[in-house]
């Protein structure tokens, strides 16, 4: 079944090489994907192996405090719809920079705003290439040589393929795909938990008010997996827990909107309309799938229990497993393997075209090198080297649930793009100054809390220092898991800041222009879809 996906999706890529004809169609498909189509894409770049498996994990483990991970990811679409598909659409051509260089001083803002594109999509990769080594560990572990190093390796090397030879189109078609795929196995496994409990909303809620299991220290206990706590309690965390929801509901909400891999999806559509169309589609099928991971998560805790699942990634699988048997179990394994290599890919073409796009034909040759083929050919190289950095940090990082680590992505394109797109779009008086120093602070700030925070420091005891669970064997500086709320102002101030500490008269002179684009869509890039 692995080999079926595999095969059909690599059928896919040869055909979408085939059209590949131009920058246009290697970035942005040609802008030929319709609304409902690019609704489909764009939930299948959003549904990745952080939802399926990483939330799903995380609901069985905490319960309510799991499901509120779910609640931000959904509320955040509301901030793309609103704020940034339209404008963003109507004024940039394949990435984000092109809507900050639209008025202000180019080179220096692409450059910086390549650096956060490609950290952002490097940290987001890394969370699914982990859930991709950890599920076909799981898959094939009867073969003794399968590590989960060379697991993630041959997802790396599969995601490079898909990106070099069938860019964009490839990407979007293997993501619709996907998606349909993963919301079909999705709704089946959550009408099995169901059946678990005869159909009975009141039987399957007793269950979890009422659950039952062994903890970590061999007590058997029964607790209320309703009740909030469990995760961001202030007695499980030193008080910090309920502050600590709030930063990652923050980093969540804000930061879907400066996700590169979502934000350059609404450059393959024709035009604004459509783009708010598909936006619209994306809520609706995220909005059911985020529901039925509450099935996913709650039945692997009350049919499982939380002392028998592996690791938090695998709750859904191991469901599948028991309630459908070793076929189903392989459908859905196959299905999230698909997952993570369609967003994967996705993340690295946004990676790769901001580098051959912003950094490559604007930084270094000053916006003169107009050709597209030599675009290509550096976003293709950039894919080989983003592939490998990608590979090496998974496997360091492999045993980080990888709901947790896209959250800090997530905080990081909160912190450093969200600021700069927002102000670009709605404030006259943002100047260069004030892009370089909010894409600077908002992304230096975050990376360095991040390492600071309980995340990656901490004294682990003897009987869990070989799982590595700690990177730095240390004291946490930073009290937060997720630097969100402290980041993401920090973003905006320096922003603010930078933009009144020197004013720029040529870019309030053309912000009128770009406010009329942005809203209107005159002077930007139509196409007809077919």
């Amino acid at each position: 079944m692995f080999l079926a996906f595999v095969v059909a999706t690599l059928g896919i890529t040869v055909w979408a090489a085939k059209k590949n004809t131009g920058a246009s169609a290697y970035f942005a498909a040609g802008r030929s994907i319709t609304g409902w189509q690019n609704g489909l894409a764009v939930a299948g770049d959003y549904m990745s192996a952080a939802s399926f498996l990483g939330i799903s994990g995380m609901i069985a483990l905490y319960g309510y405090d799991g499901f509120m991970y779910s609640v931000g990811w959904l509320v955040a679409y509301l901030t793309v719809l609103l704020v940034i598909a339209e404008p963003l659409r109507n004024v940039g051509k394949y990435t984000m920079a092109d809507l900050l260089a639209f008025r202000l001083t180019p080179r220096p803002v692409r450059a910086m705003a390549s650096l956060s594109t490609i950290t952002v999509s490097t940290l987001y990769m890394v969370a699914q290439m982990i859930g991709a080594g950890a599920l076909v560990k799981l898959l094939l572990q009867d073969l003794p040589w399968l590590t989960t190093e060379w697991a993630i390796t041959g997802v790396g090397v599969l995601m490079v393929v898909y990106v070099v030879f069938g860019g964009m189109l490839a990407t979007t078609w293997v993501q619709i795909i996907k998606a349909i795929l993963l919301m079909t196995g999705t709704i089946f496994l959550s009408i099995l938990v169901m059946e678990h409990f005869d159909f009975s909303f009141t039987k399957f809620f007793e269950a979890i008010a009422h659950l039952t299991y062994t903890d970590k220290s061999g007590v058997e206990v029964t607790k209320n997996f309703l009740e909030p706590g469990m995760k961001f309690g202030a007695d499980v965390t030193h008080g910090w827990g309920p502050l600590d929801l709030l930063s990652l509901g923050l980093a969540l909400v804000f930061g879907t909107a400066g996700l590169p891999h979502i934000l350059v999806r609404f450059y393959t559509v024709p035009d604004a309309k459509t783009a708010r169309v598909s936006v619209v589609w994306a809520m609706v099928i995220i909005g059911i799938f985020y529901i039925l991971t509450t099935f996913l998560g709650f039945g692997a805790a009350t049919i499982l229990k939380p002392d028998h699942i592996v690791t938090d990634n695998m709750a859904a699988p191991q469901l599948a497993e028991f309630l459908g048997g070793s076929i189903f179990f392989a459908f859905i394994s196959a299905v999230a393997f698909a997952t993570i290599l369609a967003v994967v890919a996705g993340l690295t073409i946004s990676a790769s075209a901001s580098f051959a796009h912003d950094f490559y034909s604007n930084v270094l040759h000053h916006g003169r090198e107009n050709c597209p083929s030599m675009e290509v050919r550096v976003a293709r190289i950039t894919a080989f080297v983003v592939g490998a950095i990608s590979i090496f940090l998974a496997i360091k990082l492999q045993n980080v649930n990888v709901a947790f680590l896209v959250g800090l992505a997530f905080a990081v394109a909160a912190s450093a793009n969200l600021p700069v797109i927002v102000l670009s779009i709605y404030w006259k008086k943002f100047s260069t100054t004030g892009a370089v120093l909010g894409l600077a602070v908002g992304l230096l700030s975050s990376i360095v809390l991040i390492i600071l925070s309980p995340s990656l420091m901490g004294i682990d005891g003897p009987e869990i220092l070989a799982a590595k669970r700690h990177l730095i064997q240390a004291n946490a500086i930073f009290p937060l898991t997720n630097p969100g709320i402290v980041s993401i102002p920090l973003g905006f101030f320096a922003a603010i800041i930078g933009s009144l500490m020197k004013r720029e008269p040529q870019a309030e002179a053309k912000f009128a222009e770009l406010k009329v684009r942005a809203h209107t869509g005159l002077g930007a890039e139509q196409t007809t879809a077919p």
